[in-house]
């Protein structure tokens, strides 16, 4: 290893990531940053990788047949998208992923529209077989514009502040 290399390394700290448990609070809410155009190749990729062949996700004219001005993104993919633009604010410090429940699609979207995130806290309580964890759980929005187009309930895991690194 350089010298350089090693005096960089030298100075590099670990940054802290994500919340913890007493992070969070029944009410709270998040607007979660960028948001995220769907692509058609996100669309197609996805619809063909998962196996998912509807062809109003990937056929232009089949889309318009069926009253859609263009393709329609599956709603599995509109669904992890929402999903992982929650991360950073919610569970990116580690813990386990409980589930999701009451998922409901509102409306297709379509190619090329711009999803963006919410959230807010529903429950939050420490886990009793778990220390070092809470279980905290959140209502997550899907929105185009002000409209939602999905949401759901979803729970996991959080660090608490005193949590060792490993647990």
């Amino acid at each position: 290893m350089s010298h350089e290399l090693a005096a960089i390394r030298k100075l590099a700290r670990l940054l802290d990531k994500g919340r913890c448990f007493e992070d969070f609070e029944v009410d709270q809410v998040f607007e979660h940053h960028w948001g995220r155009t769907l692509t058609e190749a996100d669309s197609v990729l996805f619809t063909t990788l998962t196996l998912s062949y509807n062809p109003v996700y990937f056929n232009a004219e089949t889309a318009r047949e069926h009253g859609h001005k263009q393709l329609v993104v599956h709603p599995n993919l509109l669904f992890l998208a929402v999903f992982g633009l929650s991360v950073e604010d919610l569970s990116e410090n580690g813990g386990p992923f409980l589930g999701v429940e009451q998922l409901t699609f509102h409306r297709p979207v379509l190619v090329g529209e711009t999803v963006r995130g919410r959230s807010r806290v529903r429950t939050v309580r420490r886990s009793d077989s778990h220390p070092g964890m809470g279980i905290v759980g959140w209502h997550t929005e899907g929105l185009v514009g002000d409209e939602v187009v999905v949401d759901f309930v979803r729970t996991n895991f959080v660090r608490t502040a005193d949590a060792p690194s490993v647990l």
